[in-house]
């Protein structure tokens, strides 16, 4: 990125301005798949700890804090600068959750059921139109509720999964 910087900055001085606007969004593109990588990290544990609390039919306060937190920060960065669009909308979600849900199984395996289950055999027990539901009806609340109401909506959200009810 250093690199781009110091070509844009020769682009400006030497009034090449198609150059400049070239390299302006390529380093546009750039900060776009950072975000987006943050964005499917995030999306990672959010599977994970789906995928822990359908098969053991459980939630922990540490799963619980693990789920709002990803939740929380997939809300911050999806939100563009401008605080009017999203970087990945309502309805755009289902290719993202696919990229992940494989490396979400891999690493889930070794926690579930205190790692008795291999990749292979928890990957057949995983309801993934389950997990899918429930990841998008979580990442629909980052559209829907305001930064008060928000930590409320994770907890009721929450409350209604296996084990919710007593985790709330």
């Amino acid at each position: 990125m250093v690199q781009e910087l110091i070509d844009l900055r020769n682009c400006i001085l030497e009034g090449r301005k198609e150059d400049a606007l070239a390299i302006v969004d390529e380093l546009e593109g750039m900060s776009k798949q950072a975000t987006l990588r943050n964005i499917g990290s995030f999306l990672l544990i959010l599977l994970i700890h789906l995928i822990k609390n359908q098969i053991e039919q459980r939630l922990t306060n540490s799963w619980a804090a693990s789920l709002a937190n990803s939740v929380r920060g997939i809300k911050k960065l999806n939100l563009k600068d401008n605080k009017t669009s999203y970087y990945i909308n309502a309805s755009e979600w289902e290719p993202f959750l696919e990229d992940e849900l494989e490396a979400a199984i891999r690493e889930a395996s070794r926690e579930v059921l205190e790692g008795k289950l291999s990749r292979a055999q928890l990957n057949q027990r995983v309801d993934r139109e389950q997990i899918f539901a429930i990841a998008t009806g979580l990442l629909s609340l980052t559209y829907t509720y305001a930064r008060g109401e928000f930590e409320d909506a994770i907890d009721e959200y929450l409350s209604q999964l296996p084990g919710g009810e007593e985790w709330s």
